[in-house]
């Protein structure tokens, strides 16, 4: 089985760029998953970060977790449970407006190190986005621009833990499914592994590694480059022992871009643009009851959809 991609950021600024950025193409291409080591983004704010999360969890939620698994019967299952997933979540939005001051039971120094963590995402989700217009041979700034609609793009952040779990073999922490947006960034437990992706018919582990970022693409990705990079089907299996923490922060469009493949990538010789134009938001609504369901499904419910309206073409290159 091949080794799955690591990307040291360090050698963009030396002369493994241009092995570097093959290395990013091959995963976009193949993997729709990597893993960035030297990405910039401060040891210390990492650990500040996961620091005060694990605490967060142990005094927040984590009884709250166990009163809704007691309340489910979750811990006597005698058969698999394919309509909850075994986690503990709350949700931070950072843009358009931040609602980290509105989150409860945050402490102060949680809410500012948050904030922090976010601008550093930010700013490390725009420099892959301008990496990859630079693999796919579109402008710089291309997809950026694309992203931002009128308000600017949407950006947030899902914080997770999946604890010990009784029946592992019946439960998942999170069933299998692909992102719905733009591009994904998580900062996940070093300790206690738990994340797979689908590659070639099989299930492969996502390896822990300490102060890493793994990167994936959403579906928007796939559609944008009409379908040379995919968004690829994942999920998180739960384990008998140790509480695996997530952080996933997810840069997505704006909720009035308009998302389809870029003119650049659809050849003009033929009818080659095989995706969707579609507004970002009219996808979201579509995906909220359709998550855990195949991707394909939703592209051709927007193609009818696009259909069924002016066919307006491909976006021309920004």
């Amino acid at each position: 089985m091949e080794n799955f991609p690591v990307v040291d950021m360090g050698n963009l600024n030396n002369e493994e760029r241009g092995a570097t950025m093959e290395k990013i193409k091959d995963a976009c291409e193949n993997w729709g998953f990597f893993e960035l080591v030297n990405h910039g983004i401060s040891i210390e704010l990492m650990d500040t970060v996961e620091r005060l999360t694990k605490d967060h969890y142990r005094t927040c939620m984590e009884q709250r977790f166990k009163e809704m698994v007691a309340s489910k019967g979750l811990e006597s299952a005698q058969s698999e449970i394919n309509d909850l997933d075994w986690e503990s979540t709350f949700f931070l939005r950072h843009l358009p407006v931040s609602n980290i001051s509105e989150i409860p039971d945050l402490g102060e120094d949680h809410r500012k190190v948050m904030k922090d963590f976010a601008v550093e995402l930010e700013k490390l989700a725009e420099l892959l986005l301008d990496l990859l217009c630079e693999n796919l041979g579109l402008e710089k700034g291309y997809l950026k621009k694309v992203f931002y609609g009128s308000k600017g793009p949407n950006f947030g952040t899902k914080v997770s833990n999946y604890p010990p779990c009784p029946k592992p073999e019946l439960i998942k922490g999170l069933r299998a499914h692909t992102d719905a947006g733009g591009i994904i960034l998580l900062f996940q437990d070093h300790k206690v592994s738990g994340l797979q992706l689908l590659k070639d018919g099989h299930w492969i582990d996502v390896p822990p590694m300490r102060h890493s970022i793994v990167i994936n693409l959403g579906d928007q990705l796939e559609v944008i480059t009409n379908g040379k990079y995919k968004s690829v089907m994942h999920r998180v299996i739960t384990q008998s022992d140790g509480n695996r923490m997530s952080i996933a922060s997810f840069y997505n469009p704006g909720n009035d871009a308009v998302i389809a493949p870029a003119a650049a990538l659809v050849k003009e010789d033929e009818s080659s643009q095989v995706y969707p134009k579609f507004v970002f938001d009219d996808y979201m609504k579509l995906y909220a009851g359709l998550k855990f369901q195949a991707k394909e499904p939703r592209f051709q419910a927007m193609k009818a959809m696009e259909s069924s309206s002016i066919n307006l073409g491909p976006i021309a290159t920004v």
